[in-house]
C-alpha cells in the first residue's frame, strides 16, 4: 500500500474486472481482462477471462489428473489464468456449488476452487456447478503494487457480468468489457500525450 493511502482508504476490487490499457508494456497482459479474485491491503489475486490455453481441453487435464473425463469435456476450452503457478488449476464457477472447506467466495453468485473436486464437479449436470471454467495460473500482486497501476493508468476497472466472464468469445472480451463501461477501443491510443 501506498504511504499515501491509509487502511481506512483502502477499496477491494474483489469481484471486479481489469481492463488492460493499451501499451501496458507488459505483453503477457496485452488486451487482457482480468476478474479479481482477492484484494486486501497486501495483496491482489485475479484470473485472466480471455486468453486460452493452446491445445487444452478439459478433458486433457481431467484425464492427466485420473479423473472421469466424459466426451463432452473435450469441447470444453481452458484458460491461461496469468503467468503465475501456471501448472496450478483454479476453477471459477458460480456459487451454486460449493466446497465448504475450499472455495473462496468472490462475490455473490461467484467463487474460485482449486481442488480436484471442484474439476470432477464441472462435469456433474446434476449436482456441479451452473457455470464454470477452468484456468492455469493466476495473476498476482504484492503490497501496493496494483494500487501503483491503477495510479498509472495501467487498467481501467469495470464491473464483472456472469455473461462475459463465462462465455467463450474470448477474442471480444477486451473490447466488450471496455464498451460495459462506455469506452469505444477503437478510440483509445497506446500513447499518453499531454496538455
Amino acid at each position: 500500500m501506498s504511504q499515501f493511502q491509509s487502511e481506512s482508504q483502502f477499496q477491494s476490487l474483489a469481484g471486479r474486472l481489469l481492463v488492460a490499457m493499451p501499451g501496458i508494456g507488459d505483453p503477457r497482459f496485452e488486451h487482457a481482462v482480468i476478474l479479481i479474485c482477492a484484494h486486501e491491503a497486501d495483496h491482489a489475486m485475479g484470473l485472466r477471462l480471455d486468453r486460452p490455453a493452446d491445445g487444452v481441453t478439459l478433458k486433457t487435464v481431467l484425464s492427466r489428473l485420473d479423473l472421469t473425463a466424459p466426451d463432452a469435456a473435450a469441447g470444453r476450452g481452458v484458460l491461461v489464468g496469468g503467468p503465475v503457478e501456471r501448472e496450478r488449476g483454479f476453477v471459477l464457477h458460480t456459487d451454486d456449488w460449493i466446497s465448504d472447506d475450499t472455495s473462496l467466495p468472490i462475490v455473490a453468485g461467484l467463487a474460485m476452487t482449486g481442488t480436484r473436486e471442484a474439476l470432477s464437479a464441472m462435469t456433474d449436470p446434476e449436482t456441479g456447478p451452473d457455470r464454470s471454467i477452468l484456468l492455469l495460473g493466476y495473476a498476482g500482486w504484492g503490497e501496493g503494487q496494483l494500487e501503483d497501476e491503477l495510479a498509472e493508468n495501467v487498467w481501467l476497472v469495470a464491473e464483472a457480468a456472469p455473461d462475459l466472464i463465462f462465455d467463450t468469445a474470448h477474442d471480444t472480451k477486451w473490447s466488450r468489457a471496455l464498451a460495459g463501461i462506455g469506452v469505444d477501443a477503437a478510440q483509445l491510443s497506446a500513447t499518453g500525450g499531454r496538455a
